[in-house]
């Protein structure tokens, strides 16, 4: 099976240095230097279009642009680049969000994929309007995801659940294709939706072993299903052409990281209630010693960033070996980013997928006259 590489869109604004922010926090000042306007969106969407990634997640919370608007407008800029859009089912109802993801398939043809974010901070819930708690948060999800999906297959539906109510709901079009759902969480509640409805379960970017538990434990959830979702990791990436390039970048985002910043960031973090996010601190320890946690992946971005904190570091063929390693465990789909977006799209697509592709790991789905365009020597 060929490896799938998704990119990121940086609505929360982009910059030579670490954007933090996420998971209650607000973007950081860096987030200024690199506005998120349609225009240098656009550029990111077309470089990953152009370089092989098949997707672009664009992620959601107050720290951010809404991602369902920001990405529409994007698509209109773009020719086959598809969107993982990421939305909070406690915001919208399961029949308009099925009806969007409808209109989004045909007016883009068919260029949409879902992430879906049960929501892990209680506090930043409230200031929309949700006040369940987090594991009501994630019943509500399943019950959305079951109202979404039987409107997907045309059926009409009826539920009158634990915290969702809908009669006679029915599409009067079906999206073509109908959208991969992509799902992540590290909670037992999280798990038991995973397990029903994820097409794509994903997981920050902790050590191999780690995942490698994560994988099972969804595995054998999902089985009790009847199903077999695909795995997929969210991972930083800074590759050059050789390690000690990629480890002075990584060391010169490390010397931007104001110490008042890191504080007050790893002060907000740590009142989370995510347990992925809890399993991210973990990592680094709030400390900026000892950050390589596994050969070549590095959790400094966590310091200063809620959410994905891991970054793959290394030359291009260390890194395309740690996408092996992480490969063999099950894993084929990364979601992965860089600062700044646009230079690092390149840096990873022109250095690390033509190593892959010469091992027969990863085709360019734009076809072999698109694969070629791109091609660079590869030292094997």
């Amino acid at each position: 099976m060929s490896l799938t590489f998704h990119w990121f869109l940086p609505t929360n604004g982009d910059s030579r240095d670490v954007v933090g922010g996420g998971h209650g926090s607000p973007a950081t000042a860096s987030g200024r230097d690199r506005p998120p306007t349609v225009a240098y969106l656009s550029q990111i969407a077309r470089a990953a279009e152009e370089l092989g990634f098949v997707a672009a997640l664009t992620p959601t919370g107050a720290w951010c642009e809404d991602a369902w608007l920001t990405t529409a407008m994007v698509s209109q800029h773009s020719e086959r680049l598809k969107f993982l859009v990421a939305f909070r089912p406690g915001f919208v109802s399961p029949t308009l969000a099925a009806q969007m993801a409808t209109t989004f398939q045909r007016q883009t043809g068919g260029r949409l994929l879902l992430n879906v974010v049960t929501g892990g901070e209680s506090r930043e819930q409230r200031a929309y309007g949700d006040f369940l708690d987090k594991d009501a948060r994630y019943r509500r999800t399943g019950e959305f995801l079951h109202v979404v999906r039987e409107l997907w297959e045309g059926k009409s539906v009826d539920l009158h659940g634990e915290h969702l109510r809908v009669e006679e709901a029915r599409l009067s079009r079906l999206p073509d294709p109908v959208p991969e759902v992509y799902f992540g969480g590290s909670s037992p509640a999280a798990g038991e939706v995973a397990a029903r409805y994820a097409d794509v379960y994903l997981t920050w970017g902790e050590p191999p072993a780690q995942v490698a538990e994560k994988i099972a434990w969804i595995r054998r959830l999902a089985a009790a299903h009847g199903r077999a979702p695909r795995f997929g990791i969210r991972l930083h990436v800074i590759t050059r052409d050789t390690a000690a390039q990629a480890w002075a970048e990584a060391d010169r985002l490390l010397d931007g990281f104001d110490p008042e910043t890191v504080r007050a960031v790893q002060e907000g973090l740590a009142r989370s209630e995510s347990e992925g996010q809890r399993r991210m601190l973990a990592l680094h320890g709030g400390s900026r010693d000892g950050l390589e946690i596994h050969p070549n992946l590095w959790a400094g971005i966590g310091l200063v960033r809620g959410g994905a904190g891991t970054a793959l570091v290394g030359s291009h063929d260390e890194v395309a070996e740690r996408i092996k390693e992480y490969h063999a465990l099950g894993v084929d789909e990364f979601v992965l980013s860089g600062y700044p977006h646009l230079e690092e799209a390149y840096w990873f697509g022109e250095g690390v997928l033509p190593r892959l592709a010469a091992q027969g790991l990863w085709t360019h789905p734009g076809g072999p006259a698109s694969a070629a365009a791109g091609e660079v020597p590869v030292a094997l």
